[in-house]
C-alpha cells in the first residue's frame, strides 16, 4: 500500500485530505451512521427559508423538480414570522445526517441563515449574490450550502446562482488544505 503522502494524485475531498495527512476524518464525531443512510439520495438538495425567503424557496424548489433533482423542503411554508436559525439548523442537520448532499438557505439578506448554518461542524455555507460568488463558493471553498437574500437578489439571479452552484466542482489543490482547516 502506498502511503498517502507518496500518492501521485492530489486529494480532492476532505476524506482525501485526511488520508494525505494521515489523519482520521469522521464527519460525525460520534461515528453514527444513520439507519437510512443507504436509502438517501446523494443528489438530493435540501431547501429551507424563513418568512422573507419562502416565496423564493418555492420558486427554486420548482426549478429543481423540473430538472429532476430530488428536493427536501424543510419549510417554512408561509409569510408568518419565523426564526431563521431554526430553519438553518434543520438544513444543516439534514446535510450532516446524509438526507441531502447540498443545501439552499434563504432569508431576507442571506446573512442570518449563513451565520446560523456555519455554526455547524462540516457545514460550509456561502452567501452569494451572483454567479461569480456561487462558482467560487464551490470551486475554492467546497461550499455545501448556498445562502441567498430574497430582498437582495431577484428570482432570475437566484436561479442562475443555483445552477452554477450545483454544476461547479471543488477544485481541490491549494484550496483543499485551506478547506481542511475549517473542520
Amino acid at each position: 500500500m502506498i502511503h498517502p503522502l507518496e500518492a501521485k494524485s492530489r486529494p480532492t475531498s476532505c476524506v482525501g485530505l485526511a488520508r494525505h495527512f494521515d489523519i482520521w476524518y469522521v464527519p460525525d464525531p460520534f461515528g453514527h451512521i444513520p439507519s437510512n443512510a443507504a436509502t438517501m439520495s446523494s443528489d438530493t438538495v435540501a431547501l429551507a427559508a424563513d418568512h422573507a425567503g419562502y416565496e423564493l424557496k418555492n420558486i427554486l424548489a420548482e426549478e429543481l423538480r423540473a430538472r429532476g433533482v430530488p428536493v427536501l423542503d424543510l419549510g417554512t411554508d408561509g409569510p408568518d414570522s419565523v426564526d431563521y436559525p431554526d430553519y438553518a439548523n434543520a438544513l444543516a442537520t439534514a446535510i450532516k445526517g446524509t438526507r441531502a448532499k447540498l443545501g439552499v438557505l434563504i432569508c431576507g439578506s442571506g446573512i442570518g441563515v449563513s451565520i446560523a448554518a456555519n455554526r455547524h461542524r462540516g457545514i460550509r455555507a456561502a452567501l452569494c449574490h451572483d454567479t461569480l460568488t456561487a462558482r467560487l463558493a464551490r470551486q475554492h471553498n467546497d461550499a455545501n450550502v448556498l445562502a441567498m437574500g430574497a430582498r437582495i437578489i431577484d428570482a432570475d439571479v437566484a436561479k442562475d446562482c443555483l445552477d452554477v452552484f450545483l454544476n461547479t466542482e471543488f477544485e481541490g489543490g491549494r484550496h483543499l488544505r485551506r478547506v481542511g482547516k475549517l473542520a
